[in-house]
């Protein structure tokens, strides 16, 4: 692992950027190469938009951090060439097991369905994640398109000049300046951008603390997500147990308010901690171990003029349902398809006000899930207390309260049913796939319905004839028909004999109809490049 956190992937070279005269101007610069700035450069270069990464270091992350990506974020990976070398690199799991005390409340599985290509969740230390996109930004630059990397390049200072960015850097070298068509914002919950640009956030911080270490050991738990209530081992407290790669676990403990953070960082307490949950005679090895606490905020706007916040740098959540690295790869799914077409002329600048509001939504919905479910995990009154533990204990038995247990609502991903973007839709047709809604996997016969999509817009015929291009304003809309499996009956036909659904270049679904109007399919789509 040592390897890894002390080995730049990016070392720090000179960039003719450095040299003497006039700034030169980038069309897009991305603040931070952690997961959702990787992610969004990786989009933007697949699709031929130049794109340059200024990080101040030149390494992934230390320790593990995220560890959980969701079915959803792993299908826009796979739009990015890099999904199925995470799938394989990663622990797939699926089913999860709550506890109160020293019984098992119930267990869920989060994936009920089949014909998915993807599993539920994966889970992948943060540090081999960033590998694996570092490793597909050099694959790309191999291929030619225009993505650099630069580690080392510290931006000291912003301003905003109406029609471009302004940009001071510092290097080993020392300061030089850039300029920029188009900025975004990646650089994280502390993010040095949002502070120079006068931003911050709004919303909830949570004084409880938890401990997370990361150990490595030989053990036979399964490959599931395990939560406790009042484990004999952290009384009156929670604990959360994962299994990552390479023999490494990932332990929470809840250790309450008011602590002595450097005392529960040595070595000893963590020790402790550990043997209580373990037994006396485990064996582990410390990888990683930190201190949290958490905030469900978010900024009031992810647009200000020339500059887009993406990720924790737009937004927080609390870890419990794995919603942040997730809600920052679906925040760059979504604002690359619209960045590219104002780059090229092809929509007007507000549609990337539309990347605000829609992911506004999604971060709305984040932060109601992550605080509903930091409220059950640590009750602020005794009354909710008892409300939570008549739960937990019904639940063993009770189907009825089940759903109302909550160790952390699950990423699952947004649909955006008030957007401004979405076109007509069929009420005979599954809600599942309604306007708003990302696209749900499906085996064609022939492949995966996901592996066939993205990227453009999109017109799919299921028992009905579609053109195979259409051009509108510019834009290209490629068409394709597929017959009706079994699959595609249940998640886009329900009981209708045919259907066609427009798509969105980030799989998310504009509209739908019971037949091909060529009328229609244009209207729908002015709709949803905000020329409507």
């Amino acid at each position: 692992m040592g390897k890894i956190f002390n080995t730049p992937l990016y070392p720090y070279q000179r960039s003719e950027d450095q040299d003497p005269g006039p700034a030169t101007r980038h069309k897009v610069i991305i603040i931070g190469a952690g997961p959702v700035g990787l992610a969004a450069a990786i989009d933007l270069a697949q699709q031929d938009i130049p794109v340059l990464v200024l990080d101040d270091n030149d390494r992934v992350s230390f320790g593990s951090r995220a560890i959980c990506f969701a079915k959803r974020p792993l299908e826009i990976l796979d739009r990015l060439g890099c999904g199925e070398p995470m799938v394989a690199r990663g622990v797939a799991w699926d089913t999860g097991r709550v506890f109160f005390d020293k019984d098992e409340a119930y267990s869920f599985n989060l994936l009920p369905e089949t014909d998915h290509k993807n599993p539920a969740f994966i889970n992948l230390q943060q540090y081999t994640f960033e590998e694996k996109l570092v490793e597909r930004v050099r694959a790309l630059q191999e291929q030619g398109k225009p993505i650099e990397l630069r580690g080392k390049n510290k931006v000291t200072a912003l301003a905003d000049n109406g029609g471009h960015v302004r940009l001071e850097v510092d290097t080993p070298e020392g300061s030089y300046l850039l300029e920029t068509d188009w900025l975004i914002a990646c650089d994280g919950a502390t993010s040095p951008t949002r502070r120079m640009l006068g931003h911050d956030f709004e919303g909830r911080v949570f004084e409880d603390n938890f401990l997370i270490v990361d150990v490595i050991m030989q053990a036979d738990f399964p490959a599931e997500r395990w939560f406790w209530f009042d484990p004999p081992f952290n009384r009156g407290q929670s604990a959360l147990l994962h299994k990552q790669p390479d023999n490494v676990w990932r332990i929470d403990f809840q250790i309450g308010q008011d602590i002595d953070r450097e005392a529960e960082l040595e070595p000893e307490n963590i020790h402790r901690r550990l043997r209580a949950m373990l037994g006396k005679d485990a064996e582990f090895e410390l990888e990683w171990a930190s201190i949290y606490t958490f905030q469900c905020r978010r900024m009031e706007r992810f647009r200000y003029g020339r500059t887009l916040f993406a990720g924790d740098a737009a937004h927080q959540v609390s870890p419990f349902g794995a919603r942040g690295a997730n809600s920052g790869l679906q925040d760059t799914d979504n604002l690359v398809w619209k960045l590219k077409l104002v780059i090229e002329g092809k929509a007007g600048e507000d549609l990337l006000d539309t990347y605000s509001d829609e992911r506004i939504y999604g971060a709305d919905e984040n932060i109601l899930n992550s605080t509903r479910s930091t409220d059950f995990i640590t009750p602020k009154t005794e009354i909710s207390r008892i409300f939570r533990d008549a739960v937990l204990t019904l639940a063993k038995e009770h189907e009825f309260a089940r759903p109302l247990v909550n160790s952390g609502r699950l990423s699952v991903p947004c649909t955006y049913d008030d957007s401004k973007l979405n076109g007509p839709d069929m009420e005979q047709l599954p809600r599942a796939t309604r306007p708003g809604a990302p696209l749900k996997d499906a085996d064609t016969g022939t492949g995966w319905l996901l592996d066939q999509t993205g990227n453009d817009f999109q017109l799919l015929g299921i028992n009905a004839d579609v053109p195979e291009t259409l051009e509108v304003g510019g834009i290209t809309i490629k068409g394709f028909q597929l017959s009706p499996t079994e699959s595609l009956k249940t998640c886009y036909l329900g009981d209708a004999r045919a259907a066609v659904y427009l798509i969105r270049p980030d799989q998310h679904v504009v509209a739908r109809w019971l037949a091909y109007s060529k009328s229609a399919t244009i209207a729908a789509l002015r709709q949803a490049t905000g020329k409507a």
